[in-house]
C-alpha cells in the first residue's frame, strides 16, 4: 500500500494537542433512511482539505475527534466526524445515531454512513480534496469506500483496521487492489501476532 509525505505530516501533527475546536452539528440521511448525528470542525474561508474521520467500535465522533479536530483545523483542514450507526459511548462522548435509534448496528452495516458522510461534504466543500481516516472497524470501511466509492478523496489513513469475524463481509483487503489513492495503513507490532492481522497484511503486500 503506499503513502505520502503529506498525509504521515498530518498524523504526527494532530497528537500534539488538546485544544477545543469550533463545532457545528449536523443530520444527515443515509441512503437507507438511517439519520446520522454528524459533528464538524469547519475552518474560516476555504479549507485546503477535508478529513473524514470516523471512529473506532463503541465509540463516536465528537468523544474521538474533538480532542484534535483544532490542531487539524489550524493546519487548514475541515474535519467531518459522524457518530456511526456502529457505536457507543467511548471517549466520554454519547453517539447520539445510536441512542435515537436504540440499537447499535452491526460493523458492515454502517457502509451507507460513509457514503452519506462523503457526499455532504462534497456539497458542503464541492471539489476540495477528502482525506478518509478510519480506527479498527472503521478502518476496514475506508478502505472498502476507497475502492468503490473513491470519487474526490486523495487518501486514505487506516489506523488498525479490523480484520476479524465481525468484518466478514466488509474486509478492507478484499478490495485492497481495487484502492487507486495512497493509502497509510498502521498498527502497532503487538497487533502482528494476530492471525487475521498478518493474513490481512500479507494481503496488502499481493495488492501492492
Amino acid at each position: 500500500m503506499r503513502s505520502t509525505r503529506s498525509l504521515v505530516t498530518v498524523v504526527a501533527a494532530a497528537v500534539l494537542t488538546t485544544t477545543a475546536a469550533a463545532q457545528e452539528t449536523v443530520e444527515l440521511v443515509t441512503a437507507d433512511s438511517v439519520t446520522i448525528v454528524t459533528h464538524v470542525y469547519p475552518v474560516a474561508g476555504t479549507p485546503r482539505g477535508v478529513i473524514l474521520a470516523f471512529h473506532q467500535g463503541g465509540g463516536n465522533g465528537r468523544g474521538e475527534y474533538a480532542p484534535i479536530a483544532a490542531r487539524l483545523n489550524g493546519l487548514g483542514y475541515a474535519v467531518v466526524a459522524p457518530d456511526l450507526r456502529a457505536g457507543g459511548n467511548r471517549f466520554d462522548g454519547v453517539n447520539e445515531t445510536v441512542r435515537r435509534a436504540g440499537r447499535e448496528a452491526p460493523y458492515c452495516e454502517a457502509m451507507p454512513d460513509l457514503r452519506a458522510v462523503s457526499a455532504w461534504a462534497e456539497r458542503r466543500w464541492p471539489g476540495i480534496p477528502r482525506i478518509l481516516w478510519g480506527s479498527s472497524f472503521s478502518g476496514a470501511l475506508v478502505l472498502r469506500h476507497a475502492a468503490l466509492d473513491s470519487s474526490g478523496a486523495v487518501g486514505v489513513l487506516a489506523f488498525s483496521p479490523a480484520s476479524g469475524g465481525p468484518m466478514a463481509e466488509c474486509r478492507g483487503e478484499d478490495v485492497a487492489d481495487r484502492i487507486t489513492i495512497p493509502v497509510l495503513a498502521l498498527r502497532p507490532a503487538s497487533e502482528m501476532e494476530i492471525e487475521s492481522v498478518r493474513s490481512q497484511h500479507e494481503g496488502f503486500l499481493r495488492s501492492g
